[in-house]
C-alpha cells in the first residue's frame, strides 16, 4: 500500500451548516480543525498553495486515516512534494477526524525519506508543536498547590499546559472529557543519605556531638552545683529590751570560711568547705543549701546577702578566688554571680554600698549586682596600660567608708609606707580615681578604720594613731599604748578587726579594744580584757571577754555587768553578730548561737 505523504494544510472553506456536505467531507464529519480551533481563515476551495500539489480528498465512506477503501481496493498512490518549512508535519490529513484515542504519531519514515531538520523535531502525543497553541494557565494564589516545588502566592510566573488541541471526536464515537495534562519535567530528588557511607558519616557526627555535650556538661558549673532553695522562714521573736542575765548555747555549726557570723534577714548563714547553709537562728536547722565542687575562699555579709568567693583560677591561669556569688539569706536563691580576679588570701570589706575584695597586689570592688566598679593594682588582663597610678606595690591593710577605699601601699622607691584613698566607683573601672595618697613615717603603718571622710592609721614605729582628713592632710595624732606584737603584722586577710554601732567605731588590736567616735574617729576609751570588737545586742553594747561577755556603756566604756559563757576550751579571738533574740559567736572555725 502506498504511503500518504504529509500534505500542506489546504485552504478550508467556511464550515457547512448542519446537514450539508462539502467536497471530500462526510455529512457526519465535523468541521475542519482549523475552523474550530481559531486558526486563520482558509483560502477558497479549489485553490492550491504555491509549491504544493493538489491532493485528492478521500471518499466519504473511507475509513479515516487508513489509506484504503472499505472494500479493500487499493487506493492509487498520491504523490506529494517533500515537506518544506512552510508545510507543518502533522502526521495526518487535515480533513481526517481526530479523537483523544487517536493521538498517536503515524509518520513512519521510509527509505526514500530524506532526513532534514523537520524530521528530527520532537513530537508530542497530540501533534507537532507547529499546530499546537499553548494554553496559558494562571494559578489561583488562594488555592494550595501540590508537589515538592511550590511557588509563593505572589509569584507572577504562569504555567503553560503543553499538548492541548481543540479536536472533536469522530462521528458516532464516544467522546470523553479529560482535564489537560500538566507537563512535568523532573523527578523526586533522591535522599542525600541513601548511600551506606553517608549513613556512617551521619552516625559518626551524632556520636561526636553527644560526646562533646557530655564533656561540656561534665565540666560545667551546673553539674558541679547543688542548689536547694526554700521559702522565707517565719518571723523571729522580738529581741528583749535588755541583755538577759544569762545566755545558753542553742547550737553549733562549722563555718571555717567566715571571720564574722553572717546574720541577715531571718537566717544565719554558715560557710565551710564548698558549701553555704542557711539555718534557722533558733534551732540551727538547715533550711537551704548551696554547694559547689570548689573550695570557699571567704564569705561575708554584704548588701544584706551572703557574699562568697570560691577558689578558682582566674585570668591567664593565675591562682585566685575568681568565682563570686551573692545569695538571698532567707531562701538561698542566687541573686548575682560573676567571674572576677580576686587573689588568694582575700578578705571582704563593705561600706554598705560596695564590697571590696582585698589581695596582696590587687583590690576588686563590686556593686550589689556584682558588676566590678574598680580595679586597683596589678590588673591581670591589662587592656589599657598606664592607667594605674603605681605598679609593683604590695598592700598591707584595707578599709572602706562612704564609697571610698583606703589601703596601705608598699611601693618600690618609696621611703616608707603609703596611705592611698580612692573612689569605689570611678568613671572607668580600670582607671582608679585617687582622692589622695600620702607617705607615712616608717614602714609599719596599719590602717585602723575609716568613717565618713576621716581615716585612722596606726604607726608602730612612732607609737601613734594618726588621723587624716578628707584631702589627706594630717588632722591630729594620739599616742598608742599597745604591745609591740599587736602591730607587728598586718591583720588577717588584710581586713582590720573592727565593728561599728550607731555611736562608735571599735577596733580590736589583738590584746585591747579601742573605741572611737564615729564622726571624726576621735579616741574615746580602751578595754584591756576584750577578745574582739563589740556589737549592739538587745539595745546594749556587748563585748566578748575572757570567760564570757561584758555589757558596757558606750560613752565611757564602763561595765554594766558580765555574763559567763562556756566556750568549751576555746580561748582565741571572738567575733560577734546579733539577729533578733540570738547572739552569734564566731570562735575560730566554729559558729555558736546563744540565747
Amino acid at each position: 500500500m502506498a504511503t500518504t505523504a504529509p500534505a500542506t494544510e489546504p485552504p478550508a472553506a467556511e464550515a457547512p451548516s448542519a446537514g450539508t456536505t462539502s467536497a471530500g467531507t462526510s455529512p457526519t464529519e465535523p468541521a475542519p480543525m482549523e475552523a474550530r480551533a481559531g486558526n486563520p481563515p482558509a483560502e477558497p476551495s479549489g485553490t492550491t498553495p504555491a509549491g504544493a500539489s493538489p491532493v485528492e480528498p478521500a471518499a466519504a465512506d473511507e475509513v479515516p486515516g487508513s489509506g484504503h477503501s472499505p472494500t479493500g481496493s487499493a487506493e492509487p498512490p498520491v504523490t506529494a512534494p517533500a515537506p518544506t518549512d512552510e508545510t507543518p508535519n502533522t502526521g495526518h490529513s487535515p480533513t481526517t477526524p481526530l479523537s483523544w484515542a487517536a493521538f498517536t504519531p503515524r509518520h513512519s519514515p521510509s527509505s526514500t525519506d530524506q532526513p532534514d531538520a523537520r524530521s528530527r523535531e520532537p513530537k508530542h502525543a497530540l501533534g507537532t508543536r507547529d499546530n499546537l497553541k499553548p494554553v496559558v494557565f494562571t494559578p489561583d494564589p488562594a488555592q494550595p498547590r501540590g508537589g515538592r516545588h511550590r511557588r509563593r502566592p505572589d509569584d507572577s510566573e504562569v504555567t503553560q499546559i503543553i499538548g492541548v488541541e481543540d479536536v472533536l471526536a469522530a462521528a458516532g464515537a464516544n467522546t470523553t472529557t479529560s482535564p489537560p495534562r500538566r507537563h512535568t519535567v523532573g523527578r523526586d530528588r533522591p535522599s542525600p543519605w541513601s548511600k551506606p557511607r553517608d549513613r556512617v558519616i551521619a552516625v559518626v557526627i551524632a556520636v561526636v556531638v553527644v560526646a562533646v555535650g557530655v564533656v561540656v556538661w561534665a565540666g560545667s558549673e551546673s553539674r558541679a552545683t547543688v542548689s536547694e532553695t526554700t521559702t522565707p522562714g517565719p518571723a523571729l521573736p522580738a529581741a528583749p529590751g535588755a541583755v538577759p542575765a544569762q545566755l545558753s548555747e542553742l547550737w553549733q555549726a562549722p563555718s571555717g570560711a567566715t571571720t564574722v557570723p553572717i546574720a541577715a534577714g531571718n537566717a544565719v548563714v554558715t560557710a565551710s568547705g564548698g558549701e553555704l547553709d542557711g539555718r534557722d537562728p533558733i534551732t540551727g536547722q538547715v533550711r537551704w543549701r548551696y554547694s559547689r565542687d570548689l573550695t570557699l575562699c571567704t564569705a561575708a555579709e554584704g548588701w544584706s546577702r551572703a557574699v562568697a568567693l570560691y577558689r578558682q583560677d582566674g585570668v591567664n591561669g593565675e591562682s585566685g578566688c575568681s568565682e563570686v556569688i551573692a545569695l538571698d539569706p532567707d531562701t538561698g536563691h542566687r541573686k548575682a554571680q560573676r567571674t572576677g580576679s580576686a587573689q588568694l588570701g582575700t578578705g571582704l570589706v563593705t561600706d554598705g554600698t560596695y564590697v571590696t575584695a582585698s589581695g596582696p597586689t590587687l583590690l576588686n570592688t563590686w556593686r550589689d549586682d556584682l558588676v566590678e566598679t574598680a580595679e586597683y593594682g596589678q590588673v591581670p588582663a591589662l587592656i589599657n596600660p598606664g592607667k594605674q597610678p603605681r605598679t609593683g606595690c604590695t598592700y598591707g591593710s584595707v578599709a572602706m567608708a562612704s564609697s571610698r577605699v583606703g589601703v596601705i601601699e608598699r611601693c618600690p622607691g618609696d621611703p616608707g609606707d603609703r596611705l592611698t584613698v580612692f573612689r569605689a566607683a570611678p568613671k572607668e573601672s580600670d582607671s582608679p580615681q585617687v582622692v589622695f595618697s600620702v607617705l607615712l613615717p616608717g614602714v609599719t603603718g596599719r590602717l585602723v578604720a575609716m568613717s565618713g571622710d576621716y581615716t585612722a592609721v596606726a604607726v608602730a614605729d612612732q607609737k601613734q594613731l594618726v588621723l587624716f582628713g578628707p584631702e589627706g592632710s594630717e588632722v591630729s595624732a594620739y599616742p598608742l599604748d599597745l604591745p609591740a606584737t599587736d602591730l607587728a603584722q598586718d591583720p588577717p586577710n588584710a581586713i582590720p578587726v573592727t565593728s561599728s554601732t550607731a555611736a562608735n567605731v571599735y577596733w580590736y588590736t589583738g590584746s585591747k579594744l579601742m573605741a572611737f567616735s564615729r564622726d571624726k574617729l576621735t579616741p574615746l576609751w580602751t578595754l584591756s580584757s576584750a577578745l574582739g570588737p563589740g556589737v549592739t545586742f538587745d539595745n546594749q553594747l556587748v563585748v566578748p571577754i575572757t570567760g564570757g561577755l561584758a555589757v558596757l556603756n558606750e560613752q565611757d566604756g564602763s561595765t554594766i555587768r558580765t555574763i559567763g559563757v562556756d566556750r568549751h576550751g576555746y580561748t582565741g579571738p571572738v567575733r560577734l553578730s546579733a539577729i533578733g533574740p540570738v547572739l552569734l559567736e564566731q570562735r575560730g572555725e566554729t559558729l555558736a548561737a546563744l540565747r
